[in-house]
């Protein structure tokens, strides 16, 4: 071949190759949660086809990824080629993708394929299955909560026993999935001993109920004990990182408490894609494995609620989308509340033995904001100042701390409590001082004591002292970076701050000792702890 000829192909080659970038990187980001995203982004927007040539361009690449065979079988589905996307399934599934994400919910997209060869298969191997969960939730000292996803809607029994091979069982309860409800089930399993270990089965469609995993129940409320929870944020779906889930469930944490950014929609308008992020998340074998057996305790944040940043202002009804974003993420945990009949979201309380969870919802209600062109007009109170919670919320934990008789009262909140965590930006509580100030003056007017700040955001975990003058200080406990690929940079001014891996809180409560104490952990991916700081209650008081 002659030096001119080979010019020509090296050429041909670089433009084949610029061109089928062009392609990838209409969908493609540096972080993979967001890949698919943007692929599905294409097919709702009506450009199937162009989700079809990115998405094939993609798997040139990447030929065994399971998620764009997925993605490719969606935008198939919608163009009405029903058998290249059956073929595009099968793909998927050649490549470990789980059953459960083609047959399970009902915004998948992929109904249409209800007449496949495929697609009835999967039903009948998987039908009388849970596609998604089990999930435990609301343990307490008695009894504890199964959350469950069904292929179709289905009758479900969940049946308790001291035995690993659920003979003599001691407990049970039926219920039956709802399409209303995304094919998904609560149940309630009540009756059971108080502080004792136990197994449980599930069965559906008159299956035999099989052994789906185990619990703890708790002391009774007020009650002293030792409690091990493990706590974080930012959990975008990567598949690298999904065996975070695996070293959590090392840990043996009691709970687990997730405080937002954990599933990363961010299409407050778009149901199939607020779908579509939950079900890839619940499918996920760690994830369902760790769930199966830790009670799971959760609240958002923006990018689970709206988009990044956001703040719509305190209407209950606008945008017209904040009811419906709730309704799916209602669907898909097993809190034990959402707000209230007046004021919906998803702050709640809870109480295990004598420590006290009040969990809060910095979204739904957050006013707008915009910076102040002077500082010195943020030390002056404001008659209207801007509020994250909203007005009922707000008169809600005020009363819950006022009524609180707990050891230890455990503030969870989406964003950190400390004004320095994230520079001058106004989306922490440093863009709410004047509410933030207001909680913390009622704490020290009702001598409220034991309180731990508990937080999510930030992509490191750190541990902040914020310090009061008259007033014993209160420490904060922030982690957001379970399974993120981004990442923020350290901070100096806070007592640790980490962030050379993915990370969790592991936070370790004993109250039966004369003076009771918190210990918080920092574990990494890997399972290597490397921060860890204890707390005794007698320096959580007024003086």
């Amino acid at each position: 071949m002659s030096k001119y000829k080979s010019a020509l192909l090296i050429l041909a080659l670089a433009l084949l190759s610029t061109f089928v970038y062009a392609l990838q990187v209409k969908i493609k980001n540096r972080q993979y949660k967001r890949t698919h995203q943007a692929a599905l982004a294409l097919v709702t927007g009506k450009k199937a086809a162009e989700a079809v040539r990115s998405l094939k361009a993609l798997l040139e690449k990447t030929p065994k990824d399971a998620e764009t065979y997925y993605m490719l079988a969606v935008a198939q589905a919608k163009l009405g080629k029903l058998e290249n996307a059956a073929e595009a399934l099968q793909g998927a599934l050649d490549s470990e993708l789980p059953p459960g994400r083609i047959i399970g919910g009902t915004r998948t997209g992929l109904e249409v394929l209800a007449e496949t060869k495929i697609y009835k298969k999967l039903l009948t191997d998987h039908g009388n299955t849970a596609v998604h969960g089990p999930m435990l939730g609301c343990i307490s000292h008695d009894g504890v909560k199964v959350w469950v996803r069904t292929a179709r809607e289905a009758d479900i029994e969940v049946i308790v026993s001291e035995k690993s091979d659920l003979s003599d069982p001691v407990g049970g309860v039926k219920g039956r999935s709802k399409k209303t409800e995304d094919f998904t089930a609560v149940l309630q399993v009540s009756g059971l001993e108080k502080n004792r270990p136990y197994h449980y089965g599930l069965g559906i469609n008159g299956e035999k109920p099989e052994r789906a995993g185990t619990f703890r129940t708790i002391q009774p409320p007020g009650n002293g004990l030792a409690l091990r929870l493990a706590f974080g944020g930012g959990a975008g779906y990567t598949p690298q990182h999904e065996r975070m889930w695996n070293t959590i469930s090392d840990s043996k944490p009691d709970i687990l408490l997730l405080l937002g950014d954990n599933i990363y929609s961010d299409a407050p308008q778009s149901p199939e894609m607020q779908h579509y992020c939950y079900y890839r998340r619940q499918s996920r074998p760690e994830f369902r494995k760790l769930t199966a057996s830790t009670p799971v305790y959760t609240i958002w944040d923006d990018h689970d609620f709206g988009v990044n940043d956001c703040a719509y202002g305190p209407k209950i009804d606008s945008p017209a989308w904040k009811k419906p974003v709730w309704k799916v993420f209602s669907n898909n945990w097993v809190n034990p509340g959402y707000g209230t009949d007046k004021a919906p979201g998803c702050y709640y309380d809870f109480q295990l033995g004598d420590i006290h969870f009040i969990m809060l919802d910095g979204r739904f209600y957050r006013d707008k904001q915009t910076k102040k062109k002077k500082k010195e007009k943020e030390a002056k109170p404001e008659k209207n100042a801007p509020s994250m919670l909203g007005k009922q919320q707000k008169k809600w934990l005020l009363k819950t701390l006022r009524d609180s008789k707990a050891t230890f009262r455990v503030l969870c909140s989406p964003v950190p409590w400390v004004f320095e965590a994230k520079g001058d930006s106004l989306d922490t509580w440093n863009g709410f001082k004047q509410e933030r100030n207001e909680i913390f003056a009622f704490l020290e007017k009702e001598k409220i004591e034991g309180v731990i700040l508990m937080s999510a955001d930030r992509h490191r975990s750190d541990l902040w002292k914020i310090k009061r003058e008259g007033a014993y200080p209160l420490w904060e406990f922030n982690s957001s970076r379970l399974t993120n690929i981004h990442v923020h940079s350290t901070m100096k001014a806070a007592e640790f701050s980490y962030n050379a891996k993915q990370s969790f809180g592991l936070v370790s409560f004993d109250t039966t000792l004369d003076d009771a104490a918190v210990t918080y952990a920092v574990r990494n991916i890997d399972g290597k702890e490397v921060f860890s700081k204890t707390l005794k209650r007698s320096t959580l008081v007024h003086k």
